[in-house]
């Protein structure tokens, strides 16, 4: 309950704050795409319930119709400011509202689609026992998944092969040590790791950085070929 009214408070101060922002982001997602400024993909929350999770648009209209559920960072339907927005994870911001609504907190497992939530094993579908949320362990092991998945030849192949086996491990990890303490922690790591994209927290430092074996990725000789 207190970690409720917490995520409540600092979401919709965090909206009034943040608010001539987020309209000016909202604007340039506009002028430079004239399309809808907001993405809302459906998500698995807590108790294995669906909701709508906002972000600002990063890539093309009806882009999970075109491709993946998986984004590297080339992958060609990004727009034009969607690369910027998601190095500087401004595209997360709207969040802030799905906080604000209960549909998440601020550190949690990030949420994730349903068709990959329909193949966790009993164990790793205890992460839907707590809201999902902006960041956790996982979200500051892997702080940049475009740029990892980059160049790889099947993007979500390589994402369930690579990164999600250690996302979910990180993802239980957090479910067993959560406290307000660690919450503070993290929110916290997250705003460094912004800034510091090479920074590791101690709590992180035995788990190997995500990558993407030589072998699977799509050599640029290969494409002009």
């Amino acid at each position: 309950m207190c970690k409720r009214i917490a995520d409540f408070f600092f979401s919709l101060l965090g909206l009034i704050v943040l608010g001539p922002f987020l309209v000016l982001i909202g604007l340039i997602v506009w002028f430079t795409d004239r399309g809808p400024v907001f993405y809302r993909g459906q998500r698995v929350g807590l108790f294995a319930e669906e909701f709508a999770l906002l972000k600002f648009r990063t890539m093309v209209v009806n882009a999970e119709k075109i491709g993946g559920p998986t984004t590297a960072g080339d992958d060609p339907r990004m727009t034009r400011i969607g690369g910027l927005l998601r190095r500087f994870k401004l595209d997360e911001l709207p969040q802030l509202i799905n906080v604000l609504k209960g549909d998440m907190s601020f550190v949690g497992p990030r949420p994730e689609v349903e068709s990959e939530v329909h193949e966790y094993s009993a164990e790793q579908r205890r992460v839907l026992d707590i809201r999902p949320g902006i960041t956790d362990y996982a979200s500051l092991w892997n702080s940049d998944e475009g740029a990892v998945l980059a160049g790889a030849a099947d993007a979500h192949a390589a994402y369930k092969r690579y990164i999600q086996p250690t996302k979910l491990q990180l993802q239980l990890k957090y479910l067993e040590e959560r406290s307000f303490w660690l919450d503070t922690r993290l929110v916290f790591y997250t705003l460094l790791k912004i800034f510091r994209k090479n920074w590791v927290p101690q709590e992180l430092r035995e788990f190997p950085p995500p990558s993407i074996p030589t072998a699977e990725l799509v050599r640029e000789e290969a494409i002009k070929g």
